[in-house]
């Protein structure tokens, strides 16, 4: 009883973790460099998750427009849906889906 007991335990844990990673989230995003003051060589999106920034893999900064536009990356942070996680302190994005800029 106790195996079947463990084994379910560990299956419920894995079904909600795997629910979390597909779950869509509203985050901040932006060129980590020119607006959240991340170290790196360049002008890379990401995103800002509870406070914590992460570069993003899985999408580029020039895939949603000009980064340099008045409502670009590098001068304003924006909001997106998103659906990834967090892995070796990058976020690896599934889907990603920039919202319209706030006038």
């Amino acid at each position: 009883m106790k195996k079947i007991l463990c084994l379910f335990v560990l299956f419920t844990g894995l079904a909600v973790q795997a629910q979390d990673k597909s779950k869509i989230q509203t985050v901040e995003v932006s060129c980590g460099q020119c607006q959240f003051g991340m170290k790196a060589k360049g002008c890379d999106l990401a995103v800002r998750i509870d406070g914590k920034t992460y570069f993003v893999d899985g999408t580029k900064i020039d895939e949603h427009g000009d980064a340099h536009a008045e409502d670009g990356f590098c001068s304003a942070i924006r909001k997106a849906e998103v659906i990834g996680e967090v892995k070796n302190n990058r976020f690896v994005v599934t889907y990603f889906k920039l919202l319209p800029a706030k006038e």
